[in-house]
């Protein structure tokens, strides 16, 4: 579904992604860890088209999405929930999904993929004429979510959904992306937590200072000395 081919990002003149090549197959989760700084939140933005590639490629579903800006790469089926969530605190629940969906005409299509979402976050139903920038920030992080499934994606990218949420909050979160997977959308998750995101994803790749150090099976790098003694608390 997705394949990046030795991407190289820069802020300025400072490499932040360095030759990184993966790839997503459809209907998995896969996820990128690493430590701060180590160029996973910059290769979503690289994806998204908010950021623009030095070198390399990226293909989506076998297109090359070459340069295309943010709008088009939604067209094509790409959503992204980004790192703080990002939501619009001034708008209530309801207009922020709406914010979702804005390139959708199926209008019958996108009420059902609401019903879905508020199924999927009954806390945001119960939330629906609220202003966003009132909810907790368990409750806005369910909101970006939600709100990037609204653009109905082949492909989600999940940028640190855990970050700063109570244990039992980041439980539902991590429940949740499984069950968006098995709904039929695949995932590629940016996480701190790397103990939680190597439990639920297929397949995982490591990044170490803009550059990949080891990727593999999920369950695998579990297991990893290595992986163990820098990520996992070992």
């Amino acid at each position: 579904m997705l394949e990046l081919d030795g991407i190289h990002v820069y802020y300025g003149n400072i490499a932040a992604v360095k030759g990184l090549s993966l790839t997503v197959h459809p209907g998995e989760i896969v996820t990128l860890i690493g430590s701060n700084g180590a160029g996973k939140s910059t290769t979503l933005r690289a994806i998204s088209g908010l950021l623009p590639l030095r070198h390399g490629s990226i293909r989506f579903q076998g297109e090359d999405l070459g340069g295309a800006p943010d709008h088009e790469v939604v067209r094509r089926g790409i959503a992204h929930s980004p790192e703080g969530r990002r939501i619009f605190p001034r708008m209530t629940v309801d207009e922020n999904l709406d914010m979702g969906a804005f390139l959708r005409k199926d209008e019958e299509e996108i009420a059902r993929d609401r019903e879905m979402v508020l199924d999927l976050f009954p806390r945001l139903r119960e939330r629906i004429g609220q202003k966003a920038g009132t909810m907790s920030g368990g409750e806005q992080q369910m909101l970006a979510v939600g709100r990037a499934l609204m653009a109905k994606p082949k492909l989600l990218l999940l940028d640190e959904p855990s970050m700063g949420l109570a244990p039992v909050l980041v439980d539902v979160i991590f429940e949740t992306i499984t069950r968006i997977r098995e709904q039929g959308t695949t995932v590629l998750l940016v996480e701190q937590n790397a103990l939680a995101a190597l439990e639920i994803a297929d397949r995982a790749y490591v990044l170490e200072s803009g550059a990949l150090k080891l990727h593999g099976p999920a369950s695998e790098l579990a297991e990893d000395e290595e992986i163990v003694n820098a990520y996992l608390g070992g």
